[in-house]
């Protein structure tokens, strides 16, 4: 069965940059869509970025646009988040998630990591 590890996180200061990574084993991405997610303490979940199974597709949040890319290496089996120009509100617990189709607009995950922790502070 599929497992996804996230890694990556970390603290870093405002305005600095992370590259998370989103490695499966088990099974492969490759047909797949991949969202991350986010959840910081006391607040719900919410979507950050997704890839379509075949990578010419990518959505943003509109709190991340211009500051963060997705991408995905099929070949190691790999999604990543390019983080940039971070913010202290982008402090919280980042999660990648397989959806149950190849396109983003599937709406529903199957399979999620354990998360990592960014924070973001001076």
């Amino acid at each position: 069965q599929l497992q996804l590890v996230e890694s990556g996180g970390g603290l870093v200061q405002p305005g600095g940059s992370l590259r998370l990574s989103c490695a499966a084993s088990g099974s492969s991405l490759d047909y797949y869509a991949v969202g991350w997610f986010r959840q910081a303490p006391g607040k719900e979940r919410e979507g950050v970025s997704c890839i379509s199974g075949s990578g010419y597709v990518t959505t943003y949040a509109d709190f991340v646009k211009g500051r963060f890319t997705i991408s995905r290496d099929n070949a190691r089996n790999t999604v990543y988040l390019e983080m940039n120009s971070l913010k202290p509100e982008d402090t919280a617990v980042y999660r990648c998630a397989r959806r149950l189709g190849s396109s983003c607009s599937t709406a529903h995950s199957d399979y999620w990591g354990q998360g990592t922790q960014v924070t973001v502070s001076s």
